[in-house]
């Protein structure tokens, strides 16, 4: 009687093991604390429920243009549930130098940035931040997983948390198929 109470005890914690594991895996890439260019510290859980575009953004790189259509997706889509995430990073052709203040007078200065934007993170290599970590691992974003390639790639999360499209550092925030992705996601309630 104690062998199978024993094995009925292990194949319980096995299932649990198992459907924890799977938990973890569908966790949303949106926790954790990040601090904004001004100092305020933000959890990125503040945004779960929302649909997310998360940008590691350069001051100095030839897709810094593309702060404007960022700016202008954030004033039509933010009312309707859509939050840009700024993330500054300075490992593609050390293209992102400045200090958070710098940084925060030159998003406003020449592209009128309101939405947040957080001070300067590791998104790829030694030292990347957890939320690269999540977004860019085979482990926890399997359809979307690999190492970002060079500023201005950008990840969508949709309301329920999960990653649900990645687009190329080049194309640009106001290109049909990244306007269409973020319609779809805000469409879903």
């Amino acid at each position: 009687m104690s062998k199978i109470i024993y094995a009925l005890l292990l194949g319980t914690i096995s299932m649990i093991a198992t459907a924890e594991a799977a938990d973890d895996k569908a966790k949303s890439p949106l926790t954790g604390e990040h601090k904004t260019l001004d100092g305020k510290k933000i959890n990125l859980k503040d945004y779960q429920g929302k649909v997310a575009l998360v940008v590691n953004v350069a001051s100095y790189c030839g897709n810094t243009k593309q702060y404007e259509p960022l700016q202008k997706l954030h004033e039509k889509y933010a009312d309707k549930g859509l939050v840009v995430l700024g993330f500054p990073a300075n490992e593609f052709g050390k293209q992102e130098p400045g200090t958070d203040a710098e940084i925060a007078e030159f998003c406003t200065r020449e592209y009128g940035v309101t939405f947040p934007v957080f001070s300067k993170i590791v998104v790829k290599g030694e030292g990347q931040d957890p939320l690269y970590k999540f977004l860019t691992s085979k482990e926890t974003n399997p359809e979307f997983a690999g190492p970002v390639t060079w500023n201005f790639e950008k990840f969508l999360i949709g309301r329920n948390g999960q990653v649900v499209a990645r687009f190329k550092p080049g194309l640009s925030p106001d290109d049909e198929k990244v306007v269409k992705a973020i319609e779809v996601e805000l469409a879903k309630k």
